[in-house]
């Protein structure tokens, strides 16, 4: 139970899991790199207490191991889970929780049952408890070299549907916010950018209609319950204000003032306005491994910025994957897991893949249950098709790029007895073991029937493999039925494939999977002729049907994957990053017949760079090797 985000780092420091740093350290690019460097070797949450050109201490790592997270949320994580089992299926958890419960299993329920109540915000505080400063007082967090300004990188944004809304209509998100460079008025303005598919677009727009503008209330710190709450994929009429009680164990205190809400706790608020106009936001190094580039996005006119005395700074910094979103990811998918079968009728485990990019990449495992009485030779892909166009329309869910659905009846652990198939879920396939789930698709999937497309739809914001901004491809690859292949997985066999030129390098990932460098693609994006030689020989390649799947990657692509030496890590992020479906996808004997395209195997993903991407992240060697000898005084390397 923290009332504060020094309280918080203080436990830490007590518990052993927090190292201060006591040398200067630069906000652009050095501070970032030390978080990178730490998060890389396993280290400590760390506490900067002389950052340059502020006044304000900066904290990171906060989030950043099972451990510290468990020990942050010891409180409150277990009743939160319980919450939200009990939101899932409030039937079967009062039959579960009455099947002679232990008293331990009692006190939890009862717990459980208050926990509601006594997170519901509370009122508290005052203007007088901040002092003002201004936007440049804040640490200048510039992160990566192509960086467009400095930016606030772990921001709990509110908003509400209208001025006189109920404080249990706020949205709590966490949108980056860009304090300096570009066209921003220095001190007066900043920018807000917020990703397609946010709860707060729908504040805007109703602002927007009204002829008002919205105003925002961005908090910095306060209790670590209040950042996790900020990123927790929340339903439109459940606010974060309330999650944010339940997990830290104490109520949300909050007060208003000329119209803004405003965190009691925090350690920083910065309160304003947006108007209909636009500006240039970005660069920014982004999670999923490149820059997201400089596009138009709403700009907020600061109106006061806040802080306590004794203020502390977190942030974060993101890049590929795994960094320490990751760890946020894991927790949000921890608490969230029951709310799936709950919210998704028949889907039985789902995956966003966070080596891929998250958005780019998710696996899930669903039912074939329209024809039950089919053998497993006759059975094929179609209450999946169904349950895939459900998660396409769900939450985050609905940002996926690639989607691989399989069916649980044909898992290999469960019995092939109908009956027993239709009443039980799946004992080995598991959308978590990458492989397994890959083989098992790859074992039965029919390129001719089973890849289904949209061509020309939304996409997320941070992945520029589209045609443009916010648009691009999906494809489902769905699998159900007896297998039709046999996956290999021997070396030798690519001894007997003869590449054309240009080509080389072929490397097995897992079973059926391999990558192959391919020569550049040019400016003019021409790529059409080496893919048809590669095309050419794969045709007479015997075991062609035995490696269904190829992502061609650059040349020096697997050199520049930021040290991760993890050939299925590098693979699951080159192809699914740098690759758009409806563009970039390929096969033998392509054909598109009533509109439905289809080929023979194997199926061939373009995963090299085009002229149109993001660069990757990069960080200049100097920075790398100081931030490292900055950690090693420090004693935390």
């Amino acid at each position: 139970m923290y009332k504060s985000l020094e309280q918080a780092l203080l436990d830490l420091e007590k518990a052993g899991m927090l190292q201060r740093i006591h040398a200067e350290v630069n906000p652009h690019l050095e501070m970032a790199e030390i978080a990178r460097e730490n998060f890389r070797q396993g280290g400590p949450a760390l506490l900067f207490e002389h950052v340059k050109g502020s006044r304000f201490r900066a904290a990171c790592n906060i989030f950043g191991s099972d451990e510290r997270f468990n020990f942050l949320f010891r409180d409150g994580f277990e009743q939160t889970k319980i919450a939200v089992q009990f939101k899932s299926n409030p039937v079967k958890f009062f039959k579960n929780a009455l099947k002679r419960p232990t008293p331990s299993e009692l006190l939890r329920l009862f717990k459980a049952a208050g926990a509601g109540i006594k997170s519901l915000p509370r009122r508290s505080g005052s203007i007088k408890d901040f002092e003002e400063c201004h936007l440049s007082d804040l640490p200048q967090l510039v992160s990566w070299p192509l960086d467009g300004g400095a930016f606030i990188t772990l921001p709990q944004v509110a908003t509400r549907p209208s001025e006189n809304a109920s404080v249990m209509q706020t949205n709590v998100g966490m949108y980056r916010i860009q304090i300096s460079g570009n066209e921003y008025v220095p001190n007066e303005e900043s920018g807000l950018h917020y990703q397609i598919k946010r709860d707060i677009a729908r504040h805007h727009q109703k602002a927007l209609e009204e002829g008002r503008p919205l105003k925002v209330s961005i908090f910095i710190g306060g209790p670590p319950s209040h950042t996790f709450a900020a990123v927790m994929p929340m339903p439109e009429n459940l606010s974060e204000l309330l999650f944010a009680g339940m997990l830290g164990n104490r109520r949300f205190r909050y007060f208003e003032h000329d119209g803004y809400l405003v965190s009691s706790d925090a350690d920083f608020c910065i309160l304003g306005e947006l108007e209909p106009g636009l500006k240039p936001e970005g660069p920014f190094g982004d999670h999923i491994g490149y820059y997201s580039g400089k596009h138009d996005f709403p700009c907020m006119r600061v109106q006061k910025v806040l802080c306590k005395k004794n203020a502390i700074f977190p942030f974060t910094v993101v890049g590929r994957p795994p960094q320490e979103d990751t760890l946020f990811g894991k927790f949000i998918h921890e608490i969230t897991k029951p709310m799936v079968p709950a919210s998704l009728p028949g889907v039985y485990g789902i995956h966003a893949v966070d080596d891929a990019g998250v958005h780019p990449l998710c696996l899930a495992l669903g039912s074939e249950a329209f024809q039950p009485y089919v053998s497993p030779e006759e059975r094929e892909p179609m209450e999946l098709l169904k349950t895939a166009n459900a998660l396409l329309g769900f939450n985050q869910a609905s940002l996926t790029k690639y989607l691989l659905i399989a069916a649980k009846e044909d898992d290999a652990g469960i019995s092939a007895d109908t009956k027993a198939v239709a009443n039980k879920t799946a004992a080995s396939l598991d959308v978590n073991n990458i492989p397994a789930f890959f083989g098992h698709v790859l074992e039965r999937v029919h390129f001719d029937r089973d890849l289904h497309f949209q061509t020309a739809t939304t996409i997320d914001t941070l992945d520029y493999t589209g045609t443009s901004l916010n648009h691009g491809s999906k494809v489902v690859i769905a699998a159900a039925g007896a297998k039709i292949r046999e996956l290999r997985n021997n070396p030798s066999d690519l001894e007997t494939l003869t590449l054309p030129q240009g080509f080389k390098n072929a490397t097995i990932v897992m079973p059926g999977v391999f990558m192959i460098d391919g020569p550049a693609i040019l400016e003019n994006n021409e790529k059409s002729a080496t893919l048809e030689q590669l095309k050419n020989t794969l045709a007479h390649w015997e075991f062609r049907e035995n490696y269904p799947w190829i992502s061609i990657i650059d040349e020096d692509a697997r050199n520049a994957c930021n040290g991760a030496n993890n050939i299925l890590s590098d693979f699951l992020w080159l192809t699914f990053t740098r690759s758009d479906p409806a563009q970039d996808i390929y096969g033998l004997d392509e054909v598109v017949e009533n509109k439905h395209w289809k080929c023979k195997a194997p199926l061939i993903i373009d995963a090299r760079i085009k002229p149109h991407h993001q660069k990757q992240l990069t960080v200049p060697a100097e920075i790398t090797d100081k931030a490292k000898k900055i950690l090693k005084d420090a004693g935390v390397l």
